[in-house]
């Protein structure tokens, strides 16, 4: 298994890494679609994860928003693993050329990655939605900035908005653009971490081209009788196995 993905690494010159919340889990960052966190959503308001974090429900009731938001899907302590410490140093090797990321997290840069397609923003960055002032994500935590739990611009009293794309929002041209020009180019597609059973993201990996198309995921998907290499282990362990061998 480890020998299989480390010669594929080793022959590959052109890598592109497409990653869900598998990846940020082994980081103890829940999976709110998740059972538990289904359970959570539906016992604390009474709706699912989808419809607490909607882009209706977030103009219809910002403050319950906010306090959904801020206890299960932001962790300011989470560290990277060893998939984004993995993955850094592909990219450092030369090997890697981009990473796309389903994840709002933004571990991947914090382990090194430079080219990063986060395809379904970050909490990282927020922004006022009435002057555009941005804001990192202590100020947005900081209760000294927030009416209740929203968070106010300093600047014109606006309410900010994090830029994740909520559900009902579309995911960004750029990020998009730039993931399917990444995938299409690449001679190996590693996808990792997730089931691919969120679209319109999970159709990025119809535009793979190359040679080798290699799945690490714990459960299987519908891609697995179309890969090249399929491991049903840890994501981590796998990555900073088969590296390390390189």
């Amino acid at each position: 298994m480890f020998r299989d993905l480390t010669k594929i690494l080793k022959e590959s010159e052109n890598i592109v890494f497409f990653g869900g919340a598998g990846v940020s889990t082994e980081s103890n960052i829940p999976d709110f679609r998740s059972e538990a966190g289904l359970y959570n959503a539906q016992k604390s308001y009474g709706k699912s994860p989808e419809d607490m974090i909607s882009h209706s429900f977030f103009l219809h009731d910002t403050e319950t928003f906010y306090d959904y938001y801020k206890n299960n899907m932001v962790y300011p302590e989470a560290k990277p693993n060893e998939a984004h410490y993995a993955l850094a140093r592909l990219e450092r090797m030369g090997k890697l050329k981009a990473v796309v990321t389903q994840n709002i997290d933004g571990l991947h840069q914090k382990a090194g990655s430079k080219n990063v397609f986060e395809l379904h923003g970050s909490v990282l960055r927020n922004n006022c939605m009435d002057c555009g002032a941005f804001y990192d994500l202590d100020y947005v935590l900081d209760s000294k900035n927030c009416d209740g739990h929203i968070p106010k611009c300093s600047k014109c009293g606006g309410t900010i908005k994090p830029d994740v794309v909520l559900y009902e929002e579309a995911l960004d041209d750029a990020q998009i653009r730039g993931a399917v020009k990444a995938i299409s180019a690449a001679d190996t597609l590693i996808v990792g971490g997730t089931s691919l059973v969120v679209y319109p993201a999970a159709g990025l990996i119809n535009y793979f081209r190359g040679d080798n198309l290699v799945l690490i995921n714990k459960s299987t998907t519908q891609y697995d009788n179309k890969a090249n290499l399929v491991i049903h282990e840890a994501i981590g362990y796998v990555l900073a196995t088969a590296t390390e061998m390189l």
